[in-house]
């Protein structure tokens, strides 16, 4: 099968699953810490703990960003230090965008969580559904799988998602390539984007950065909103 083609027979089993068997609490929760835990070892720029080889292996890019920015020291940094075996957990559940992150910001700044949420939902949503060449697709599944993921990236866990499908309908390259782009992206290249769905259209592409931006300012604003009601409260 090509990469498309089991992309999509992955999609289309998962949903079968699903609808067969749902997995239980602990299943779900167990999966999300392991997923957590391995995307620690997911170095950004093609090097990864993981024992395989990438495409972009040999094209680190180390990119002077000091001139665009007041602080070059400032960047990201993992939110726990790998071999911990009890990594901090963000449970959305206890703190949303939608029940309290919204209504904070928009206390805060009139009528900017109504922008914020707007801009969160129509990328979320943004869809042709196509895939490539196949048309009349629903991309829900997969679009949820990179919101979800770099979420888990940065210990934000929901309950009630499933995060065996973030293994299964991503690649450990394109796990690469989402970190890069969310925590590192001027280390992105040309080649890296190239070199993960070839056979999708750049617009698709192009929304998955989109996907993986939103998702990670989402996943900002939510810590810096919970610390701001913890210090009110």
């Amino acid at each position: 099968l090509s990469e498309l083609e089991a992309l999509m027979e992955r999609m289309k089993r998962l949903q079968e699953d699903k609808e067969d068997e749902e997995a239980s609490q602990e299943e779900m929760a167990t999966r999300f810490e392991k997923e957590k835990k391995e995307s620690l070892l997911v170095i950004s720029g093609g090097i990864s703990a993981f024992p395989i080889q990438f495409p972009f292996d040999d094209e680190i890019v180390s990119t002077d960003v000091s001139r665009y920015i007041e602080d070059p020291g400032f960047g990201y940094k993992d939110f726990a230090r790998r071999g911990e075996d009890h990594l901090p957990t963000f449970r959305a559940q206890d703190y949303t965008w939608e029940n309290h992150g919204f209504s904070l910001v928009n206390r805060l700044y009139s009528d900017i969580g109504h922008l914020l949420d707007e801009k969160f939902r129509m990328v979320y949503n943004l869809t042709y559904n196509t895939m490539a060449t196949h048309e009349d697709v629903d991309t829900t599944t997969l679009r949820r799988a990179l919101f979800n993921y770099v979420h888990c990236m940065y210990g934000i866990r929901y309950d009630d998602y499933d995060y065996g499908e973030v293994n299964q309908l991503l690649e450990r390259s394109l796990k690469v390539y989402i970190k890069t782009v969310t925590c590192y992206p001027e280390r992105t290249t040309k080649r890296m984007y190239d070199s993960y769905w070839r056979q999708f259209k750049h617009s698709e592409k192009v929304h998955v950065n989109l996907l993986l931006m939103e998702a990670r300012m989402q996943a900002e604003l939510l810590y810096a909103l919970r610390a701001i009601t913890r210090h009110l409260t």
